[in-house]
């Protein structure tokens, strides 16, 4: 399993965990921040932290809580949340090479732990999947370690939250700590001309659509910077071929 010795003993898993570190206070902001966010949207006590402990996902959370609360439609609701994770199936496709090798449930298990910073850190420390067993079970337990503490962080403050709400004053700012931790994760994935592109034409496509209902606009700039990598890509094998 995830948890299993081999990992947890690892070196890496402590070197994991350690590197985690300078982004817990933003989890935890953000948790925080969308544990009141739910207590304060009419959900009971309970609903709340199931929703923190199943979704574990701050950002889907967020854009699900305004469309349960005004009575959108189920598939308007699950679009929405789907369309705000789209980025996950990216990182899901890059980690693939590293997590195949393990039993499904392992690589479930993964799956549902692994954060924006989390892809960002580790496939900074390793850029290509190791090859041999050692090596990949340092990888794992880096992954095991890393994804310990923002899961413990994110669960903890977001709880904390639900459970505070009343007494957590708004002029505190956790929104925009949340904002600007967001923020942080998107520069950091900001490293090719094609990602500053459709981030540039997501923001732009947004605010196009803002008047839109039940925050439709977050589905639509979505889509259009999805259409525009992948048109972008289909395009560039063919430009390739002209310069040569």
């Amino acid at each position: 399993m995830f948890w299993k010795l081999e990992n947890v003993s690892h070196p890496e898993f402590r070197i994991g965990a350690r590197e985690s570190g300078p982004q817990v206070p933003g989890i935890a902001a953000w948790g925080l921040m969308t544990g009141v966010a739910m207590a304060n949207a009419g959900l009971s006590m309970f609903e709340s932290v199931l929703m923190t402990l199943i979704v574990f996902a701050g950002s889907s959370q967020l854009a699900a809580l305004p469309l349960l609360i005004a009575g959108a439609p189920a598939w308007v609701v699950l679009t929405t949340a789907f369309c705000v994770n789209l980025r996950f199936v990216v990182f899901s496709l890059h980690l693939r090479s590293y997590l195949m090798h393990l039993p499904w449930l392992e690589r479930i298990t993964h799956g549902y732990l692994i954060t924006d910073m989390t892809y960002v850190l580790f496939t900074r420390r390793f850029a290509q999947p190791a090859s041999e067993d050692a090596a990949r079970i340092g990888q794992q337990a880096w992954l095991a370690g890393n994804c310990c503490v923002t899961w413990c962080s994110w669960m903890s403050a977001s709880i904390v939250g639900v459970v505070m709400a009343s007494l957590i004053p708004v002029a505190w700012g956790l929104g925009f700590a949340g904002i600007l931790c967001l923020i942080g994760i998107m520069c950091s994935l900001a490293s090719t001309r094609l990602r500053l592109l459709s981030a540039a034409v997501a923001a732009t496509a947004a605010v196009v659509a803002y008047a839109l209902p039940y925050k439709l606009n977050i589905v639509v700039a979505i889509a259009a910077a999805v259409l525009l990598c992948l048109a972008a890509e289909k395009l560039r094998p063919l430009a390739t071929e002209r310069a040569a």
